[in-house]
């Protein structure tokens, strides 16, 4: 069932609709809310002449590389995982034949 999402960027306010469960967006549209605002707050004393697009720009791009990251950890886990039940496998079975 769709549902309304509101999110505030800039002073100004989006709303879009969600298929998944409400609180699974908001918890979304509150992280993207969080990064923007982190890169705001980077890129304000700085440069005054960064416009609200760059911003989101870059903020996306924050997203994309913790995403990326946290892809490329879970990939090495579950190597690493597979690697330690291949050996317990091949224990195991020195010991039962």
């Amino acid at each position: 069932m769709e549902q309304l999402v509101t999110i505030d960027l800039f002073g100004q306010s989006y709303t879009f609709k969600t298929d998944s469960e409400v609180f699974k967006a908001e918890e979304v549209a509150d992280f993207l809310v969080k990064e923007v605002k982190k890169v705001e707050s980077q890129h304000s004393v700085k440069t005054l002449d960064v416009t609200k697009f760059t911003i989101l720009i870059l903020a996306a791009l924050n997203i994309a590389n913790k995403n990326f990251e946290i892809k490329r950890n879970d990939s090495e886990f579950i190597n690493d995982i597979s690697q330690r039940l291949n050996r317990i496998i091949c224990t195991l079975d020195e010991y039962i034949v």
